[in-house]
């Protein structure tokens, strides 16, 4: 298996430093301690933001009414994908129960969380979609109460379609509050809201510490980083797609990096010639951090063969991985590493980031190695159950009796044995003792 590296990412994408971290538990601390009015202190500090914080019905209609016909339509048409394939989740995720051994039965149930908190990012873009993906599926997992939060855009607030898709998605309520003290509103259950059983949604460094700080008493969806992308090519592949492709995504920030393996040299060198010129076609400022997660995070690799191409791929665990290649049966069969998975030159990671379905909300940082993305499964608790009667008891106190006292764990047998005194006939207990 022989990888040649055709372009080395010259730099490393930072990881959240002390700082952020030192910063982050104060902030947790005051927030904790002073509750809403802490809140609104950093929210006029760090955001300038002086107005309420929870959205009102009227303002949420008003936003609505001002958003042009064709963006709902649109928002809608998105939202129904998301929503179907969430309902699609939820009905894989079933209560069940088995009789193990005559008198033995035991089960398991899907019960959602109370209340989850949905931070749905803001500054330099409008997640929209974000929006759709953790407010959707929380709704979809049959959450009770969910409570959005998003930063303020300047003076207006959250942005009018931002409100519209909160809405649509099914938030409880929508909280105008970014960064750590909007996951501490969630965290802490300020400005009316209960507190938050899970956590979940993309932010900046701040708002991750943040949600791995506060990770333990209550749940995240993950340890997320900035967002990356990798696509496998083939001869068969179009340069011009694979080009535009990467450059999409690097577009997400200056520490998002971008990754191509293939088979076929010219290919590759096809689109690192492109890529330059596509990303000065770019407006600002998207052009210059797609160009610093290009030039420092970009990475193209020749492998001699698929097989080692896949290897890299699960190597990597990217969060997208676009497959541009013949035999899309056999990458699906064979590929085990990634958040979420885009078959074919006809799709797109875009797609799974505004529109298509699936969550976009995904492993990053090598973390699908071991983990998907979020999911109804991340709102539901698989809890088990179990119920015995006589006919069991024989087998079950005399097993459950003998490994506790092999672990020398006397009060466990005992407290199996008083269940055959108790529970069973006299010629019963005078077989098993």
């Amino acid at each position: 298996m022989t990888v040649t590296y055709l372009k080395h990412a010259d730099g490393n994408a930072p990881a959240s430093g002390t700082d952020v971290a030192d910063t982050v538990q104060v902030m947790l601390a005051r927030l904790k301690a002073g509750g809403a009015q802490v809140a609104l202190d950093y929210a006029r500090e760090l955001d300038g933001w002086t107005a309420e914080i929870v959205v009102t019905r009227a303002e949420i209609e008003a936003a609505k009414a001002r958003v042009p016909e064709a963006l709902r339509a649109d928002i809608d048409w998105a939202h129904g994908n998301i929503r179907r394939f969430a309902e699609a989740q939820r009905a894989t995720a079933q209560d069940m129960e088995i009789e193990l051994r005559p008198g033995l039965v035991a089960g398991q149930k899907q019960i959602p969380v109370r209340a989850a908190g949905c931070y749905v990012p803001g500054g330099r873009y409008t997640h929209v979609a974000s929006a759709l993906m953790s407010i959707a599926t929380a709704q979809v997992a049959g959450v009770a109460d969910i409570t959005a939060v998003s930063p303020p855009s300047g003076g207006r607030g959250i942005p009018d379609e931002m409100l519209y898709a909160m809405d649509v998605a099914g938030a409880t309520r929508i909280l105008c509050l970014g960064g750590v003290q909007g996951i501490a509103a969630m965290a802490f259950g300020l400005f009316e809201a209960p507190e938050a059983d899970i956590l979940v949604g993309p932010g900046n460094a701040y708002v991750a510490e943040a949600k791995r700080q506060l990770f333990g008493p209550l749940g995240i969806d993950m340890f997320a980083g900035p967002t990356d992308s990798l696509v496998l090519a083939d001869e068969t592949a179009d340069p011009d797609v694979v080009a535009i492709d990467l450059v999409g995504q690097a577009e997400h920030g200056a520490t998002s990096p971008v990754w191509m393996a293939t088979t076929h040299r010219p290919l590759a060198e096809a689109v690192m010639a492109r890529i330059p010129n596509l990303i000065n076609e770019l407006p600002e400022p998207n052009r210059s951090v797609a160009h610093t997660a290009w030039a420092d995070l970009g990475e193209v690799v020749l492998c001699d063969t698929r097989e080692t191409m896949a290897a890299y791929a699960d190597d990597k665990g990217a969060e997208h991985l676009h497959v541009q290649a013949r035999d899309l049966v056999w990458w699906l069969d064979r590929l085990a590493c990634y958040g979420s998975l885009f078959l074919g030159e006809e799709t797109t990671v875009a797609f799974g980031d505004k529109a298509s379905g699936p969550n976009h909300v995904l492993p990053t940082s090598g973390a699908a190695r071991y983990t998907g993305g979020l999911s109804v499964h991340k709102f539901l608790k698989t809890v088990t159950w179990q119920r015995v009667d006589a006919r069991v008891l024989p087998d079950l106190v005399r097993v459950s009796g003998e490994i506790s006292r092999a672990e020398r764990m006397e009060g466990h047998a005992r407290s199996a044995d008083i269940r055959l005194e108790k529970f069973t006939t006299p010629a019963v207990r005078a077989v098993n003792t």
